[in-house]
């Protein structure tokens, strides 16, 4: 089975790739290295990519993806970025210019649904949500949009088998990190679906 080529349809109707690239390093890792390994990430065939605005290298991310866009390696539509933005919802580079026009996943909540709604992102989920979390979000009145996803570290040593039959039972997909153990192993990490 070709896990790179094997994708999860969320619960609005986009796909997530099965099999992703997490750039989340260490401090003492030179931000250039994201820039490097998600290039080489993109040219083994991850397409997606996960990264967030408190990792400090979405810029070195951003560059990676068009750099292999423009050698013609891949196509936007062949990426699956995903975003967990802190002011910011889209990568900008040191002169504040925007770096990608859109991400396929947001996993902040509260203004989000407005995000999705004009078209900034096109599915939208949580990071780190406890079953109780994603109640009140399922539960919040007026809600246009159900998270697509919940992504939690999980692993052998941190089994997370109620969430996700929580998950499961409301169409969400579990989205882990660390599955190979926790974070405090130092390098690049996997991101599976």
């Amino acid at each position: 089975m070709d896990l790179k080529s094997q994708k999860v349809k969320l619960n609005d109707g986009h796909f997530i790739p099965v099999l992703g690239f997490g750039t989340a390093a260490p401090e003492e890792v030179p931000k250039n290295e994201a820039l490097e390994a998600t290039e080489f990430a993109i040219e083994v065939g991850f397409c997606h990519i996960d990264c967030a605005c408190v990792y400090q290298n979405e810029e070195q991310v951003g560059q990676a993806i068009r750099s292999k866009i423009a050698d013609g390696t891949v196509k936007r539509e062949d990426i699956f970025y995903t975003s967990k933005p802190g002011e910011e919802l889209l990568p900008k580079d040191e002169n504040g210019k925007i770096i990608l026009d859109s991400v396929d996943l947001c996993r902040t909540w509260e203004a989000l649904e407005k995000c999705k709604d004009a078209g900034l992102t096109k599915s939208i989920g949580v990071s780190n949500f406890n079953h109780k979390q994603l109640e009140k979000i399922l539960n919040k009145p007026g809600l246009k949009y159900k998270p697509v996803c919940n992504q939690v570290e999980c692993h052998p040593y941190l089994n997370q088998s109620k969430l996700l039959d929580f998950c499961k039972s409301h169409d969400i997909v579990l989205v882990d990190y660390s599955a190979l153990g926790s974070q405090r192993i130092k390098g690049w990490c996997l991101t599976l679906s």
